[in-house]
C-alpha cells in the first residue's frame, strides 16, 4: 500500500519570497533567489526573532547546518548563513548575517540544541563570537590553537607546529619550521609550455649561436681543393690483380699453401 506524505515531491519557489519578506519586516534587509534558492539577508541582532518567526509560523522546523564566509575587503568580513529545512513542504533557505570581528552575533541555541555544535565550528574557523551560547570553546582545532584557520589572511603554513618531545615527556609547540619551501603547483593543461621558467631550468642556459657566415666556402672547381690533376690522376688509379704462377698450379704466389692431410693412425688402418 503506498504512504502518502503531504511533502511535495519538488517544491516551487513561486510566491515564497514575497510571502516570507512580508512577514519578517523590517528584520529583513534583502531577499533574492539565486541558483534555485532563496537567499534572506537579515539584521544581525534580529537573527533569533526571524528563525523563530520561520520556524513556527512558516513550518522550517530543522537547523540543517551553519556556515561562515570571510570577505576581508568588506567593514563587516563574516557572513553567517543559516541553512533551513521544511520537512512538510519539503523546501529550503537560506538565512544571512554579516558581522565584524569584534561583532558579537546573537545565539540561536535557544531555538535548536544542534546549534551550540555548529557555532563552535564557525567560532573555531572564522572567529566570529556568539553572545549567549553556553559553550563557545573551540571544537576542531587543538587546546592553545592560535589563529582562525578558514580565514583568508591566515598563513598557509599556520604559526606553530606540536610534536611530542620524548625529553620532556609532553607534546610541545614550537614555530613552524618548513624542510623545503612551499611548493606552488601548476595545473596547466600539459600541451602548453609554461610563461615563466621553471625551477632548474634557469641554471641550463642556451649556448649562443654561431656567428653568421658572410661568404660561404664551396668547393665548386678543382682548383680549390688544393690538391691539383697530378693527386686526382693518383686517385683514379686501379690496383691491378698480379698474374698467376704456373708453378704453383695456377695460383697466386702470395697465397698460403694448401693444409697437408693427417696421416693414418694404426687403428685406422
Amino acid at each position: 500500500m503506498p504512504v502518502l506524505h503531504s511533502a511535495p515531491k519538488f517544491a516551487s519557489n513561486d510566491g515564497v519570497l514575497e510571502t516570507l519578506s512580508a512577514a519578517l519586516g523590517a528584520m529583513l534587509l534583502s531577499g533574492v533567489e539565486q541558483h534555485g534558492e532563496l537567499v534572506l539577508t537579515v539584521a544581525r541582532d534580529r537573527i533569533e526573532d526571524a528563525l523563530r518567526l520561520l520556524r513556527d509560523d512558516h513550518e522550517y522546523q530543522q537547523l540543517m547546518e551553519i556556515a561562515g564566509v570571510d570577505y576581508p575587503s568588506r567593514p563587516e568580513r563574516f557572513e553567517v548563513v543559516y541553512m533551513l529545512l521544511s520537512v512538510t513542504k519539503n523546501h529550503r533557505l537560506l538565512v544571512k548575517v554579516t558581522a565584524a570581528e569584534n561583532t558579537p552575533v546573537p545565539t540561536v541555541t535557544t531555538l535548536w540544541p544542534n546549534a551550540g555544535w555548529l557555532e563552535r565550528e564557525v567560532f573555531d574557523m572564522y572567529g566570529v563570537i556568539f553572545a549567549g551560547n553556553p559553550d563557545l570553546r573551540r571544537i576542531l582545532t587543538d587546546y592553545g590553537f592560535e589563529g582562525h584557520p578558514f580565514r583568508k589572511d591566515f598563513p598557509l603554513t599556520g604559526y606553530v607546529e606540536l610534536r611530542y618531545s620524548e625529553e620532556d615527556k609532553r607534546v610541545v609547540y614550537e614555530p613552524v619550521k618548513l624542510a623545503q619551501d612551499l611548493r606552488q603547483f601548476d595545473f596547466m593543461s600539459p600541451w602548453e609550455g609554461a610563461d615563466y621558467v621553471l625551477p632548474g631550468d634557469e641554471k641550463a642556459a642556451e649556448a649562443a649561436p654561431p656567428p653568421p657566415v658572410a661568404t660561404p666556402k664551396t668547393t665548386d672547381a678543382k682548383a680549390d681543393t688544393g690538391a691539383g690533376d697530378k693527386a686526382n690522376d693518383k686517385a683514379a688509379e686501379t690496383v691491378a690483380a698480379p698474374a698467376p704462377d704456373k708453378a704453383t698450379g695456377g695460383k697466386d704466389a702470395g697465397a698460403p699453401k694448401d693444409t697437408d692431410s693427417r696421416p693414418a693412425k694404426e687403428d685406422d688402418k
